[in-house]
């Protein structure tokens, strides 16, 4: 009896050991198979690009390192984003956007809103805090506290932008010498409201200035790209996006159905964009809106985020992102295209956040000159975030 005593506490301490490594090495796994970068080509850069991308002020449409549980203070080996890395590929402003609900069995064609989620375990394995597990809302605000402590304790490395007055700030610094990151709040979809139009004013005091309307499936808003109904608008979405406009909060069209991109594009006083995709006359496939689409977002002021990873350019080198580039000018004008990364968005790309040099040379390989290579790479989102954040 005394011996199967020892055996059963001997079984006992495994099976704690066992939790213990996974709830300390799993997250961190998953963090690197789900965003791995293949390493398998190196990205020969010239001096004279490097020149030029030490020149540029460059920002990013869309990254989701927040759903991750590394601290981004620090470089680590796995993903795509950390301080560190955008440090050495000279971003001045990153849009961390913050991912809450992704269907089982996720893909680009159609998903169910109804079936399991593939982030409640990884939540819960990352032992955030428990009404995170079971509240979306908690959840969006659980990361959108991660970013704030960071740039809190860290003053001299990020600083969140809440406004015009905010981004005129950082860019003043940077261009004074400080190499200082903004970090605009972005959330991917709008489910995190839970169907309730107040949660617009919790989110807006916690930091976000950028939503998008829909992610992998349909929600309270309406249709997504991904979804199964097709349907455009709902009457909350319509209200939505009305409070979105008078309160100076950006209105993302990534994931968004056909129809609902040209219902929000209806509404007087809209000016949404697309943060990251692919142009379809480049890559065609269902992740890529049509191109004409797109275009009715540029008449209206919007720009497209250009993203890095194989869906959305059919190329994801660095050579294939410059084509895609390129083909966005000739689609939409060299005043409308973005980077859109999707940087730790469950994507494999060829490059990290500090491999932005490699991009800079295939643009300069394409043939586009150093003024447009000024606009893509950031300019034109900066010149939109000015003329669209809350003025501060």
């Amino acid at each position: 009896m005394r011996r199967l005593g020892r055996i059963f506490r001997w079984l006992l301490l495994l099976a704690v050991l066992a939790v213990i490594a996974v709830l300390v090495f799993a997250p961190r796994y998953i963090a690197g198979a789900q965003n791995p970068v293949d390493r398998s080509k190196d990205w020969p850069v010239s001096e004279q690009a490097r020149a030029l991308h030490r020149r540029l002020v460059i920002g990013d449409l869309h990254a989701d390192p927040l759903l991750w549980d590394r601290n981004l203070v620090r470089e680590r080996s796995e993903g795509h984003v950390d301080l560190p890395r955008l440090d050495r590929g000279n971003v001045a402003v990153q849009v961390f956007t913050t991912v809450t609900k992704s269907p089982s069995g996720q893909n680009y064609d159609s998903n169910s809103a109804d079936t399991s989620d593939n982030i409640t375990p990884l939540v819960i394995a990352q032992l955030r805090p428990v009404q995170s597990w079971f509240s979306l809302k908690e959840r969006a605000l659980d990361q959108a506290h991660r970013l704030t402590r960071m740039a809190e304790a860290n003053p001299d490395l990020v600083r969140v932008i809440h406004s015009r007055a905010d981004l005129d700030k950082l860019l003043a610094d940077r261009a004074a010498g400080a190499r200082v990151v903004g970090a605009v709040l972005g959330m991917e979809g709008a489910h995190p409201l839970e169907g309730q139009i107040a949660n617009l004013g919790v989110m807006e005091g916690a930091g976000f200035r950028l939503i998008g309307l829909t992610h992998f499936f349909d929600n309270e808003t309406g249709g997504s790209l991904h979804g199964e109904s097709n349907q455009g608008l709902t009457a909350f979405g319509r209200e939505l996006v009305q409070r979105m406009v008078d309160q100076d909060i950006i209105i993302d069209l990534a994931h968004a159905s056909p129809q609902m991109v040209s219902d929000v594009l209806a509404m007087p006083g809209t000016r949404p964009m697309l943060s990251h995709t692919g142009i379809r006359s480049v890559c065609d496939n269902h992740r890529n809106l049509p191109d004409d689409l797109m275009q009715q977002i540029v008449a209206k002021g919007g720009i497209v985020g250009i993203g890095f990873w194989e869906e959305a350019t059919c190329d994801d080198t660095p050579t294939g992102i410059a084509r895609s580039i390129k083909g966005g000018i000739d689609v939409l004008g060299e005043d409308a295209v973005a980077l859109g990364s999707d940087f730790d968005g469950a994507v494999k790309t060829r490059i990290d956040a500090a491999d932005l040099p490699a991009l800079t040379q295939a643009l300069m390989d394409e043939g586009l000159t150093e003024a447009q290579i000024a606009k893509v790479m950031g300019g034109n989102m900066m010149r939109y975030l000015s003329e669209t954040l809350p003025a501060g």
